[in-house]
Formats: structure tokens, sequence, C-alpha cells
């Protein structure tokens, strides 16, 4: 991984008219949950897909973060097919259900790295924003902030580089979560801009 954390390979696929597949990345505690909801709130053509966990709800969770369940549920609804995507992450499930998204609303997924690269394989074209901490001791506060004990911030950090290193192979464009406003709207300016090329095609590079 370079130096500079904010550059990223120009991933852009074919454009079509189709709706956009928006997939936010990164390490736990970097604020895409947050950052995902201050998205749909800043723009209503953004449909937020409401992935499953196995995990237990966090202290301060209002249980909408995540739909809740136990593994068998989780296992069974593998077995059905109804995941775009699905990895198992330090112990817990995590899976994103085949949207129903209204028509021609753009899909925002909140996802994990593994997961994302499913979805890059069933959607090439899938608009994939790594989110980065400003630092790694900046993770390590928001990870203590939000009540992760102190063997899940350890296992969490750890584990961050690789994802990291995993996210820069599969992004489209790298985002520095440093203050919410400012990434929110960068994303929103950039999908604008995919938005009008995708209504304008001739006007592509």
């Amino acid at each position: 991984m370079g130096s500079d954390l904010s550059s990223a390979p120009n991933c852009f696929e074919p454009l079509s008219a189709d709706p956009l597949t928006v997939v936010l990345i990164g390490p736990g505690g970097v604020g895409k949950g947050t950052l995902a909801r201050r998205l749909v709130a800043g723009d209503d053509r953004l449909w937020l897909s409401r992935s499953w966990t196995t995990r237990e709800r966090r202290p301060g969770e209002h249980g909408d973060e995540y739909h809740f369940v136990d593994r068998a549920t989780f296992q069974d609804a593998i077995d059905e097919g109804r995941f775009l995507e699905w990895a198992e992450f330090h112990g817990n499930l995590y899976g994103t259900p085949l949207p129903d998204a209204p028509d021609e609303a753009d899909v925002l997924l909140e996802i994990e790295v593994q997961g994302a690269e499913q979805v890059r394989a069933r959607r090439p074209d899938a608009v994939v924003f790594l989110i980065l901490p400003p630092s790694m001791e900046r993770l390590k506060e928001r990870l203590r902030t939000r009540g992760d004990d102190d063997e899940h911030i350890v296992d969490r950090l750890s584990s961050a580089p690789a994802e990291l290193e995993k996210g820069h192979q599969l992004a489209s464009h790298v985002i520095v979560n440093d203050d919410l406003q400012r990434a929110s709207a960068q994303i929103l300016s950039i999908l604008e801009e995919l938005r009008q090329l995708r209504r304008n095609p001739s006007t592509k590079d």
C-alpha cells in the first residue's frame, strides 16, 4: 500500500442507464454507518439496504442498524440464496439481502471488504468507496467510544491493515472520514457526476 491513503486505482466500469450500486467499505469503527445515514438523508435517490448480522447489539444501538438474527436463521437465508453477498468476520456472519429497492433508486450498501469482493463479481459496475480513518489512533478511539471491549478492539485493529490493502484494490474512490459533513458532501458530489455521465455518456472523457 502506498503512503498516500487517499489515492486509489481508476476502477470505473462501462456506464449504463441502470441505477447505481454504491458500496461503502472500510475497517470497523471508521463511521460507515453514520456516513450511510447521512448520505440517505442528503440524497432522496439513495436507498440503503439493511444488512443482516449474527453479532449481538452493542450498547447504544437502537436495533435498526442491522437486522439482528441468530446463526441458524442466517444460515437458512444462505441456503435459500437470499443474499447478494455474505461473509464471516471476527466470528460473526454479515450479509446483504438481494436488494428490493424502489424503481430507479440507487442502492447503497454498507458492508465488509470481503462482501465487496462478491458484489464486484456480481455487479462489476458497482461504485465502491473505501472509507478511511484520519489515523489508526482515531480509529481506536472510535471503537472504544462505540462500546467495543478491549479484546474486540485489538482484533479490529489487527485486521485493519489487511482490510485497507484489499479495500484499495477494490475501491473506485477513497474518502478520509475526518469530517462527516465534508466526507458525505464529497461522496454525494461524485455520485451526481456519475449520474450525469450515465444520462449523457457522450460527455465522458
